[in-house]
């Protein structure tokens, strides 16, 4: 693996039919910022190999999205990734690590704004980017890291949907 990006799910409805969750469908909102995150990585040269989505519906909605820019990308879609701690996305990086030249995680907050902020502190990033991570990381975010031969990554973009399509009417 060359590069790694790591993507929060876009904008969700507050609600579900079902009243669960896991459930819960992409806003119109969330469906255009995944798209836009998608092609700002299409554009800086970026086509993920393999894709880790958690099998909740927002995150797989992201998915699609983001795969219909690229023209499809194989994926495993876990329940574990479900609102998985940094801890757990590490695991399952480390464990798909060999599918590809680019992988794809797409998960929940906390945990994906936490292992985001982990890889910073390792890579040494400066407090410019760390701070900005810390503060807040919106739904469609995505960072992308270079990964070294052995295995340390680099700290290489970061792509908020607002620094794309501008700010939205609603509410974050």
């Amino acid at each position: 693996m060359k590069h790694l990006i790591i993507m929060r799910h876009g904008k969700a409805e507050k609600d579900a039919d079902s009243g669960e969750d896991f459930d819960r469908d992409l806003a119109p909102r969330g469906l255009r910022e995944a798209a836009a995150v998608a092609l700002a990585l299409k554009d800086y040269g970026l086509k993920p190999d393999f894709a880790l989505v958690s099998s909740a519906h927002r995150t797989l909605q992201t998915y699609q999205q983001v795969a219909a820019v690229f023209g499809g990308i194989e994926a495993e879609i876990s329940d574990a990734l479900y609102n998985a701690d940094s801890n757990k996305l590490r695991q399952f990086i480390e464990a798909h690590e060999d599918r590809g030249q680019c992988l794809l995680i797409i998960a929940h907050n906390p945990g994906v704004q936490y292992l985001v902020a982990e890889y910073l502190y390792e890579g040494a990033a400066g407090p410019e980017v760390t701070d900005r991570i810390r503060s807040s990381y919106p739904t469609a975010t995505a960072t992308v890291f270079e990964v070294d031969v052995a295995g340390r990554p680099t700290y290489d973009g970061l792509y908020k949907p607002k620094d794309l399509i501008g700010a939205d009417e609603e509410p974050a």
